[in-house]
C-alpha cells in the first residue's frame, strides 16, 4: 500500500465511521477499487486498526463526558450515595460492549474471511435501510439519556453485534437500537458512540498485536499510521457534523446514499470491472 492509498482510506474510515453508512462496508468497496487484495490478512487488519484513530476523536469529543462517567462508577463502586446516572452509564458500557467482546472473538474467522466480500456489503446496505426506516417510523424518541436503562444497553450492545457485516453500519445499527427502545436521537447517538469506544479499541488493538507481521509484510506499517491518524482528523469533525444532524433530521436522510451505493457496487460486480473478493 503507497501513502496516497493510505490517505484516500483514512478519509473514507473518518468520514464514515460513525455515520450510518457502513465505514467497513466503504472500506471494504475503496480497497478493492484501490487494487488490494480485502480478504488478505494484512489488508483485514489495517482495516480494523485504522477505526482507532476515529475512536480517538470519540474520545476526544467526548472527554469530559468519558471522564466523568469514569470517575463516577469508580466512586459508585464504594460509595452507594454516590450512585448517580453517570454511574449507572459506565455499567451500560461495560454491559452494553460483552456481547461484541464475545461474537468478535468466536466468530473472528468468519469476520474477517467470509463476510469480507461486496455482494454481502451489497444485501447489508439495502436490508440494513429497511430497519433504519422502520427504527425511526416505530420509535417514539420520547426518552433522553437520563432515563437509558440496562435494557437500553443490552438491546444497543446485540445490535452492534450484527454490525459485525460489512455494509450494516455499527452506528447505524447502534442507533436504531437506540431508536426502537424510544430514546431520542440525540440519546442514541451518544450511547452509540460511548459503546463504539471499548469495542473498536480492543478491535484495533487486538489486530495490531496478533497481525504485526501480516501488516508488516503486505500493507506496511507507515500506510497504516497514517491512515489512522487522517482518520483521527477526519472523524473528529464528522462526530460533530453528525451531532448536529440528528438534532432536526432523521437518520433516514442516509437510506438513498445507502441504496445508491449498493446499486453502484452490484453494477461493478454484476459487469465484472470488480470482483467480490
Amino acid at each position: 500500500m503507497n501513502l496516497l492509498q493510505a490517505l484516500i482510506l483514512g478519509i473514507v474510515e473518518g468520514i464514515a465511521e460513525f455515520l450510518p453508512v457502513s465505514s467497513t462496508g466503504h472500506l471494504t468497496i475503496v480497497e478493492k477499487l484501490l487494487g488490494l487484495q480485502i480478504d488478505d490478512q494484512g489488508v483485514t487488519a489495517f482495516t480494523a486498526i485504522i477505526q482507532v484513530g476515529a475512536i480517538l476523536a470519540a474520545i476526544i469529543y467526548f472527554w469530559k463526558d468519558i471522564v466523568r462517567i469514569v470517575v463516577a462508577w469508580a466512586r459508585g463502586l464504594f460509595n452507594r450515595d454516590a450512585r448517580g446516572h453517570d454511574y449507572r452509564m459506565g455499567w451500560y458500557v461495560i454491559i452494553g460492549s460483552i456481547p461484541i467482546a464475545i461474537v468478535g472473538l468466536v466468530a473472528k474467522d468468519l469476520i474477517s474471511g467470509g463476510l469480507r466480500n461486496l455482494w454481502v456489503v451489497v444485501a447489508a446496505l439495502i436490508l440494513w435501510s429497511i430497519v433504519m426506516w422502520a427504527a425511526e417510523r416505530v420509535g417514539k424518541q420520547d426518552r433522553h439519556e437520563e432515563s437509558t436503562t440496562v435494557l437500553d444497553a443490552v438491546a444497543i450492545g446485540v445490535f452492534q453485534v450484527i454490525a459485525l457485516i460489512p455494509g450494516v453500519s455499527r452506528s447505524g445499527a447502534t442507533i436504531s437500537a437506540g431508536l426502537f427502545r424510544g430514546l431520542d436521537r440525540v440519546a442514541a447517538t451518544r450511547l452509540s458512540f460511548f459503546l463504539a469506544i471499548p469495542a473498536l479499541v480492543a478491535a484495533g488493538g487486538y489486530e495490531g498485536i496478533t497481525q504485526a507481521s501480516a501488516i508488516s509484510s503486505s500493507v506496511g506499517w507507515l500506510p497504516t499510521i497514517v491512515a489512522t491518524i487522517v482518520s483521527l482528523v477526519v472523524a473528529y469533525v464528522s462526530i460533530a457534523w453528525l451531532l448536529r444532524l440528528v438534532t432536526k433530521h432523521p437518520i433516514t436522510v442516509f437510506i438513498w446514499y445507502r441504496i445508491g451505493l449498493a446499486v453502484v457496487v452490484a453494477i461493478l460486480l454484476l459487469t465484472g470491472v470488480i470482483t467480490a473478493t
